[in-house]
């Protein structure tokens, strides 16, 4: 497994994450502690988390992927072995997060609790990676790196970056978080948690996590940039497109068990265009032999700017499949063939 380093840390992490958001959803505890230990037996040793998981948010299941997690780090003692990722939640009138039933702001208050509830769920004193799930500012769409700007509503209240930098600057000099980093967030948004970091002297973020994928390479516009001269590495989630990279939602089918057949969230990827875009790149992957999947893992896992490939998977099968596919090569032949298509479809789905 190639390892890669995080930011300008000394810290450095499996080119391939797990992601596990549907732990306790679609996924057993039981389900969940077999894929961590295929993973970490694949030399996947970063885990990704969050407190907003499982997925899709609800009360009721709020917090039980951390849960679960921390019960398999804790029945086969291995929390040394581990570089655990997780989440605050940024700006969101979901209310049952903090025990006063606020909605979700980072303000010091807000992101002190978050990290003490994900400390005790994931049975740690520290956590490796604590990202900022998405901005406290309204962002013109969710990603943070739209195709068609619109405008979104300043507030008035928003808690400045420096604030939420200082809180957790205090969590770091306590020895509870190692790293900080962002999620879903644009290169201005970057550009200033650098600059916060650098006036302040306190821990400058080492990664983003944004959606990356055959269909949405927004991030090369101008977030690439960002990661390779700031060394603000990309953990690329949704490198499959919520599973319709692998062909399997094509012509409006709806496997059982299926994310979209289950919960209906699929919308960021039934997009103009994007249908045909799916086709042409399934159509590439068999002139090459291989599945779907494999074409759109790799290619995720072959951009320089990536430090680490988010995966996921409810069924083993699933995971197996995965986990192949980071032996297979993007030439510079076949990324000339996948820049083709997507000059033809760019972006449908951002």
């Amino acid at each position: 497994m190639r390892r890669n380093r995080l930011g300008r840390t000394d810290l450095t992490v499996s080119a391939v994450c797990l992601g596990t958001m549907t732990f306790g959803e679609q996924n057993t505890e039981a389900e969940g502690h077999a894929q961590l230990d295929r993973a970490l037996a694949h030399g996947i040793d970063f885990i990704d988390t969050a407190e907003l998981y499982s997925i899709p948010p609800r009360p009721e299941t709020q917090g039980r992927t951390e849960e679960i997690v921390g019960s398999w780090m804790a029945a086969r003692g291995n929390r040394d072995k581990v570089i655990l990722a997780t989440k605050v939640c940024g700006r969101s009138d979901m209310s049952w997060f903090r025990d006063d039933g606020a909605r979700c702001r980072l303000t010091r208050a807000q992101i002190d609790e978050a990290v003490f509830k994900s400390l005790k769920r994931l049975k740690t004193d520290y956590i490796d990676l604590y990202q900022v799930h998405w901005p406290e500012r309204m962002v013109s769409t969710f990603g943070s790196n739209p195709t068609i700007w619109t405008d979104p509503e300043i507030k008035p209240d928003e808690t400045a970056i420096e604030e939420s930098l200082a809180a957790l600057q205090d969590h770091v000099t306590a020895g509870r978080i190692r790293h900080i980093g962002l999620s879903n967030e644009s290169a201005w948004g970057t550009m200033r948690w650098l600059r916060a970091a650098e006036v302040a002297g306190a821990a400058r973020v080492v990664s983003v996590q944004n959606a990356y994928n055959l269909v949405n390479r927004t991030y090369e516009v101008a977030m690439a940039e960002v990661s390779i001269r700031e060394d603000v590495g990309l953990l690329a989630y949704s490198p499959l497109g919520q599973g319709y990279l692998t062909g399997k939602y094509l012509g409006g089918a709806r496997p059982a068990g299926a994310r979209t057949t289950l919960f209906n969230r699929g919308q960021r990827y039934e997009t103009p265009n994007t249908e045909e875009a799916i086709a042409a790149y399934c159509a590439l992957a068999a002139d090459l032999g291989v599945t779907p999947a494999t074409l759109a893992l790799a290619f995720v896992a072959s951009r320089s700017f990536v430090a680490a490939t988010i995966i996921g998977a409810t069924r083993m099968a699933q995971l197996e499949e995965d986990l192949a596919a980071f032996d297979f090569v993007i030439t510079p032949e076949i990324a000339k063939k996948i820049d083709a298509i997507h000059l033809k479809y760019p972006n449908s789905a951002p």
